[in-house]
């Protein structure tokens, strides 16, 4: 096995295997695995564009019973700042963001059993209704399986019910690494990875179109990390309906996993996943470079790496925030980010149509 070989495959379009690729993450020189991530994603990507969303990530409920040792976000029901927000509150929050000419809400809480079904139906309905120039990109495949538990129906019918109110797109918050041996360590009461993955190919069956994303930095080997791309490579293969891949590296500060992983994980192994995710996952078409997860100039240095999206400038954010971890920008430094990388700055919709392309004049 070489790299000449691997990369020759590569560049005619064969897929490469599982041992293939977990030869080149072990060892491939950086820049060369991001030279050949760069011509990838321009066979698949044509424009000189890099996509953007107006978005803002609110949370409904902080409140969740899982546990997981990553997080810094949740609250049990009895502690003094546990919060549900009210459908109407969220409405306001879906209204005020609307007037900023924000676009989607990706809209998640924690597993909370406290809440009925019919607050999910209801959110999503008004959502569409009340406020329509926000399209809902709500609701993860944990909180799906807590609906399921509530309502006592399976997860398609709670699927087909969301469906029938309006909702359209899910996120892939919860998948963290699809291999059940880290799983065990770090959400073992979040369900194991076919139960993520059993979640995501009911809905895209049905129509929904959803992302994925992972969490590393943390417990996992570069085996897991293939483990988890083989399996999402998979399924995209079955049902074509990831629209994008989203990694970023793990928060460790307020979280149970501190005391072991103090630091998060460099910003070569950030460029390195970028990489290696265009490269592996050749049923993708786009790689989301996360300037709010891993710092401004990480992301435009991905952008050089395989990604051709650049996230969303993210109006309300809470998570991240929880673990200290705090980036903010605005729309224009966004477009100017992405100018001055080298790029012409597309806004996109959450199912990445465009809506605008900026001009194609670029920063000095």
């Amino acid at each position: 096995m070489t790299f000449e070989k691997i990369y020759k495959k590569v560049r005619k379009g064969i897929r490469i295997s599982r041992e293939e690729g977990l030869f080149v993450l072990k060892n491939a020189e950086l820049l060369d695995l991001g030279d050949l991530a760069n011509e990838i994603r321009f066979r698949k990507n044509p424009n000189n564009w890099v996509t953007y969303v107006l978005d803002t990530n609110p949370n409904y409920s902080n409140v969740c019973t899982v546990d997981c040792i990553f997080c810094a976000f949740y609250r049990h029901p009895e502690e003094k700042d546990a919060y549900r927000l009210s459908i109407d509150q969220l409405i306001v929050k879906f209204e005020e963001a609307a007037s900023h000419g924000i676009t989607t809400a990706l809209l998640q809480g924690g597993v909370n059993p406290s809440i009925p079904f019919e607050y999910y139906l209801e959110l999503v309905e008004r959502t569409v209704n009340e406020v329509p120039q926000i399209f809902p990109h709500f609701f993860s495949p944990s909180e799906i399986t807590i609906m399921s538990q509530v309502s006592g129906l399976s997860i398609t019918e709670v699927l087909e019910k969301l469906w029938e109110k309006g909702l359209r797109s899910i996120p892939g918050g919860g998948a963290e690494i699809l291999s059940d041996r880290v799983r065990r360590k770090i959400s073992k009461n979040k369900g194991s990875s076919a139960d993520w993955l059993n979640i995501m190919r009911i809905a895209q069956k049905m129509g929904y179109k959803t992302t994925a994303t992972m969490m590393y930095g943390h417990i996992e080997s570069d085996e897991d990390i293939i483990e988890h791309f083989d399996a999402i490579r998979g399924l995209q293969d079955e049902t074509g309906g990831f629209t994008a891949f989203i990694p970023w590296s793990f928060k460790p500060s307020n979280t149970p996993l501190e005391k072991i992983i103090p630091h998060h994980a460099t910003s070569t192994r950030y460029a390195q996943i970028i990489a290696f995710s265009r490269v592996y996952l050749d049923n993708f078409d786009h790689i989301q470079a996360s300037w709010f997860s891993e710092g401004k100039k990480i992301g435009q240095i991905a952008l050089h790496f395989g990604a051709d999206d650049f996230g969303g400038i993210l109006l309300e954010e809470n998570v991240h925030a929880a673990a200290n971890f705090i980036n903010t920008t605005s729309i224009e430094e966004c477009k100017n980010l992405i100018r001055e990388s080298g790029f012409i700055p597309a806004q996109r919709t959450t199912l990445y149509d465009i809506i605008k392309v900026e001009d194609s004049s670029i920063a000095a």
